[in-house]
This record gives structure tokens, sequence and C-alpha cells, in this order.
């Protein structure tokens, strides 16, 4: 049932990105684990995006991938909805231009994914907790909530609930946020110390991803490791 779903995701998000991208991912990771799902992309930059990055303008492609997904937001939205049957909170994403990558992913309404979750108790969570809040304590405050999940050996998502310091929670109620994601994109990825995360993995990273919501004072860190290294 859940590669039915997964391959399902992949190929009507893939044709979606495609006929409005212009260009479609090379492929799509689709992991499912209450209360997410992640759909990591690969080989995903379109040929006038790639005569941006040459030209070192990748705030030009991050602006324009941010318009084209605030469109597109409702429709993959509908289209998990209908395959799972399931209310979705949200949809995020995030991408690593230089290395033609991406991540979208979506968050159940349902509580249940947070009580008792198989998917916390993995046993390098501490570890990771311990990175995750010295780099959100850095780049604003420690979270007043943490929860991670390992939804299979390649995928960890964690959320961080009540990070907002009061100059962030002010630009977002003035209308910023375009700004304030963009800007939050470089801050958080320097300050995350990725050989310290490997250590803690025994397993190499391929990607790290960041994303917010806004209106509900949350971040989101999604790590992509590589279990063949």
């Amino acid at each position: 049932m859940e590669k039915t779903l997964e391959t399902t995701l992949a190929s009507t998000i893939g044709k979606l990105l495609r006929d409005n991208f212009g260009k479609g991912p090379g492929s799509i990771y689709v992991s499912v684990g209450k209360p997410f799902i992640t759909m990591y992309l690969r080989d995903f930059l379109a040929p006038m995006e790639n005569v941006l990055l040459s030209q070192d303008n990748p705030l030009r492609v991050q602006e324009t991938r941010d318009a084209l997904m605030n469109k597109l937001i409702p429709e993959i939205q509908n289209i998990i909805v209908a395959e799972t049957n399931e209310q979705v909170k949200g949809i995020y994403y995030d991408w690593c231009l230089d290395r033609k990558t991406g991540v979208i992913f979506a968050e159940f309404v349902s509580n249940e994914g947070y009580e008792n979750n198989q998917l916390e108790n993995y046993p390098e969570k501490d570890g990771i907790h311990e990175e995750i809040n010295r780099f959100t304590e850095h780049a604003q405050k420690i979270p007043e909530k943490l929860h991670s999940y390992k939804l299979n050996s390649r995928t960890i998502v964690s959320k961080r609930d009540k990070i907002f310091v009061e100059i962030e929670q002010e630009l977002i109620r003035s209308g910023f946020n375009k700004q304030l994601r963009l800007a939050k994109r470089k801050l958080e990825k320097s300050l995350i110390n990725k050989p310290y995360l490997e250590a803690v993995l025994g397993l190499a990273i391929d990607d790290i991803f960041v994303d917010w919501d806004f209106s509900d004072d949350a971040g989101y860190v999604i790590l992509i490791l590589n279990p063949t290294k």
C-alpha cells in the first residue's frame, strides 16, 4: 500500500513540477511516516535557472521558485489529501541549488502522530536534538518543544515550536514573510554543524533542508542521509 502511495505521489508531483517549471526532477524519493510525508527531489534545475546560477544569481532563482510554489501549494495539498485521505496542516519546501536537489513535505493535521510515535524512538535522537537546540538558540532562541522523526534509514524530520524572536514576529505581522524566509534559509544552514551531525549518526548527510510555518511559530529541519557512504 505504501509503495503504491509513494509511486503515485512521485509520478503526480513530478508531472506537476515538470508542467510548471519546464523541467521535472530526475527522481523523487517519497518517504511516508505520520505525521509527515517528504518528497526528496534530485536533478531538479531548469535551463534558465542554470543560467542564473552561472551568473551568480541564486537569490533570483529562489525568488522565482517561491512565487511558483505559492501557486502550486494548494494543488500539491489537494493531491496529498486525495491520495492519503488525511487532512494536511501545511505544505513546506526548500532547495539546495548547488546540488540540484530539493524537498517538498507535508504535515498532517492529526495529533495522533505526536503521541507515543515509534518514529521518535531512534538511537541518535539526543545528539540530533542537542545540535538543533544549539543552532536554533544561536539564530533565534531554544524551541519550547522539539520533536523529530526518523521516517526511514534516509530521512529525519524535526519540528521546532515557538522559536521566533520579537523582531521576527514583527516582520511576520508586517508582511515580510518572503524576505524573512530568504534570509533565514541562508542563516540557519550556515549555523548547522553538519560534521557533528554526521558523527552522531555515523552516516554521511547528503542534504539539509529548512522551512517554517510563520503563522504557527514553527520551524522544520530535514536531514537526507546516505546510508551507503
